[in-house]
């Protein structure tokens, strides 16, 4: 084997530009799929995080009659839970309202949560800082498409647990920016105090969220959602874009691999003769075989090497300071960070520089199988059998 290498590795550095064009495809191909699959990987990770520290904690306790997918549960779903049972939860009240600034009715949700919580990354205390009468909390998405703004006082109508109707004039107390849209997007919130004063829902909650102290367990009326089913949306939605990508890579693959193939092809016509030579010298066909096989095989891994010469520095300044994505995820509707780190591991590298290897020395099997069925005579006559 070590002989093949020998006379693999010579072969290709005498071949010169050919070689080189082989490997710059390669090159290519393997920074490209390493690339995307580690900004994957940074989106995955930064959303899950953002989620636990933004909006999940570590899980929440839904009220039975809850549907975060279907607003018309809002308003009657909601109980109460006793001190003890309530220990490493946090409550939070949400009820339908309607807003109503400069004229326009926009409809909301009105989300409750104790001011003094520390379980979420949410800036609540800043109600504790207003002088106004009714203080509330609003994401930078929802204020642009308000078209409201810090210290702006809009009116707001609800309905109370009776079915009732009231109104009264809302003050813009604090506008925080988040990653994670599900806790901006067409919500106001407020102390849970004050909502409970105006639903009349005393000690009333839609949901809890847990800390890293809480133990899940069964409670009648409400059901536990752990992170693996609070984030399966996010999840689906990362695993479509891993599959669909998987397109793009097979598609550059193949425009290398058919290089390859096409090389070798033409390389077992031209050296016919010095295939017969190898084999009148007393190498077996499958030796001669295995030297045309490991020759594609190292394009590979030459491509894999130029890729982390010429890649690392591309890896390494993306992951430390990040892509500048903008609004892309607003856009698109999705869970990603204005600025993501992509993330590169060892595995990722070792796996796409084996899949390159793999495929490389398949590609060039196939055509060397040629080989073992040549005539010695003519191939040193350099003559197709």
């Amino acid at each position: 084997m070590r002989i093949a290498f020998k006379m693999a590795f010579k072969n290709l550095i005498g071949a010169g530009l050919r070689t080189w064009l082989n490997v710059s495809v390669l090159a290519f191909c393997f920074i490209v799929i390493v690339f995307y699959n580690g900004f994957i990987n940074g989106w995955q990770k930064q959303g899950r995080l953002d989620a636990v520290n933004y909006e999940f904690a570590q899980g929440q306790l839904f009220h039975a009659n809850y549907d975060p997918y279907d607003v018309f549960t809002v308003q009657d779903a909601h109980g109460s839970l006793s001190e003890v049972e309530s220990e490493n939860l946090t409550p939070v009240l949400i009820q339908q309202a309607t807003l109503y600034p400069n004229g326009r009715m926009n409809p909301i949700l009105i989300k409750g949560i104790p001011i003094n919580q520390d379980v979420i990354n949410l800036p609540i205390k800043l109600l504790a800082k207003s002088d106004a009468a009714l203080p509330v909390l609003i994401g930078k998405r929802m204020a642009e498409a308000s078209k409201i703004k810090l210290g702006d006082n809009v009116l707001l109508r609800w309905r109370d647990k009776n079915g009732t109707y009231d109104a009264t004039s809302i003050t813009i107390a604090g506008v925080f920016d988040s990653d994670v849209p599900t806790i901006d997007v067409g919500q106001v919130w407020m102390s849970l105090k004050k909502l409970r004063e105006l639903t009349g829902l005393e000690d009333e909650a839609t949901l809890f969220i847990a800390n890293e102290n809480y133990v899940p367990n069964k409670k009648a009326g409400w059901k536990f959602q752990n992170l693996s089913m609070l984030l399966k949306d996010f999840d689906s939605a990362v695993q479509a874009e891993r599959i669909g990508s998987v397109v793009i890579y097979l598609v550059l693959l193949a425009i290398g691999l058919l290089a390859i193939f096409d090389t070798q092809v033409l390389s077992i016509f031209r050296r016919q003769r010095e295939i017969g030579t190898y084999i009148a010298l007393g190498m077996t066909k499958y030796q001669v075989l295995k030297i045309f096989t490991v020759e594609g095989g190292m394009y590979s891994i030459f491509a894999g090497l130029v890729g982390l010469i010429v890649g690392t520095p591309l890896f390494y300044y993306t992951s430390s300071h990040g892509i500048n994505l903008g609004n892309l995820g607003d856009e698109v509707g999705a869970r990603m960070a204005r600025i993501v780190y992509p993330s590169f591991g060892i595995p990722l590298i070792i796996g796409t520089l084996l899949l390159l290897v793999f495929s490389a020395t398949l590609v060039s099997f196939l055509p060397a199988r040629k080989i073992s069925k040549m005539n010695t005579v003519d191939a040193l006559k350099g003559k197709m059998s």
